[in-house]
């Protein structure tokens, strides 16, 4: 059986910045869980990082992208490639199966296990089961609407929600403030 679990997406707008995820896991046709947290607060709070994929995996993840951002605690950046490295080499890691989307004041990245450090133009990155649809439903409101970096991460989700089977509506959204926004951005 294959487990589905969880979209992420993450919109840069304006002085702020937003990540988000959804709380449904699924293997084969059941749910098996409505409310996982696939969010994370890390080094106090300045960067947020979600995962899609098997949770053991991003949680592994997560612990070993908090020790890079400790060893460079004001370049999230630099964190990211050190721990993107590290993953393809490590024999251990290569085999873990999630991808993170990380945002901070300054940057929104995407990692994954093949090595990429991926820094969108737009300021909107997405993973997971639903990621395509959270994707085009954010650069639609992007451009055509007013609402907050949050408020596109929490309507585009639901939107997600309601065309993707292994998406639901328990939506968690986190938001910090940024130096820097998406070109165009409002």
């Amino acid at each position: 059986m294959e487990w589905h679990a969880t979209t992420i997406l993450a919109v840069r707008r304006g002085s702020a910045v937003a990540i988000g995820g959804d709380g449904q896991v699924t293997l084969g046709t059941q749910v098996m869980k409505a409310d996982a947290v696939k969010i994370r607060k890390l080094l106090d709070g300045q960067v947020l990082v979600g995962f899609a994929g098997s949770a053991a995996d991003g949680f592994a993840l997560l612990e070993r992208f908090e020790g890079k951002l400790r060893d460079h605690p004001s370049n999230m950046t630099r964190a990211a490639i050190e721990l993107a490295k590290l993953w393809r080499t490590d024999r251990m890691l290569r085999r873990l199966d999630a991808v993170l989307i990380a945002v901070d004041a300054r940057a929104s990245l995407m990692l994954t296990g093949a090595g990429d450090v991926i820094q969108p133009s737009d300021g909107i990155l997405a993973t997971g089961s639903g990621g395509g649809y959270a994707l085009a439903a954010a650069r639609a409101l992007v451009n055509r609407t007013e609402l907050s970096a949050a408020e596109i991460v929490r309507e585009s989700l639901l939107i997600a929600a309601g065309i993707d089977i292994y998406t639901n509506s328990q939506v968690v959204v986190e938001e910090l403030p940024c130096q820097t926004s998406s070109p165009g951005a409002s």
